[in-house]
């Protein structure tokens, strides 16, 4: 009886578990139509943020709506105890569940990729000029936990700031403050002060 009954709450458990990293459904159509909006922070501005041992330095101000193309947890790399949360984001047509359907995407080793069979759904220039890959750093608890919580399919609406990072040991990650670079280097890296999610 034990047997059947310990079964039962694995089974129980497996289920919530795969609730929680499934897709949300979308209906067919853009989503979030508008590309994010950056402001750049003038030098003499800028404010270093200190998350020891790491010293970020605030380059622009970035506010954005966007759909969850992919989500990637890291927990040991170096970067882990920062950013342990990366988010492939898509805007404009890179919303639009009629061309995610057409496209395989994943993330790893902090990066985002995508490939398609046959014709793409969009031109490629206009998948990369929608769709970011985005080191994001929690600036509270609140944040880390909602950004956890986090499925692909979910919009997210954020703002905070696109930061360079210090850190020990020579350490330096740049943020991408353009949104039509490609490769190494082209992932924002994000200080996020606001998260919504649905």
């Amino acid at each position: 009886m034990r047997l059947l009954v310990l079964l039962a709450l694995l089974g129980g458990l497996g289920y919530l578990l795969s609730l929680g990293s499934r897709p949300v459904p979308r209906p067919p159509g853009v989503l979030a139509p508008a590309p994010p909006v950056q402001e750049a922070i003038p030098k003499g501005e800028r404010a270093p943020l200190e998350k020891p041992p790491y010293r970020l330095e605030p380059v622009a101000r970035l506010r954005l709506e966007a759909r969850v193309l992919g989500k990637r947890v890291y927990r040991t790399d170096r970067a882990a105890d920062l950013a342990p949360v990366d988010l492939a984001l898509g805007w404009g047509r890179m919303s639009d569940t009629r061309v995610l359907e057409r496209l395989r995407i994943w993330q790893d080793h902090r990066f985002y990729f995508y490939a398609w069979t046959g014709e793409p759904p969009i031109p490629p220039e206009e998948m990369v000029q929608s769709s970011a890959n985005m080191h994001l750093i929690p600036a509270d608890a609140a944040v880390e936990r909602g950004l956890r919580r986090v499925r692909r399919g979910h919009l997210v609406r954020l703002e905070g700031l696109l930061v360079d990072v210090h850190g020990p040991q020579g350490f330096h990650w740049r943020t991408s403050t353009v949104r039509h670079d490609t490769g190494a280097g082209a992932c924002e890296i994000v200080w996020v002060e606001r998260l919504e999610v649905r």
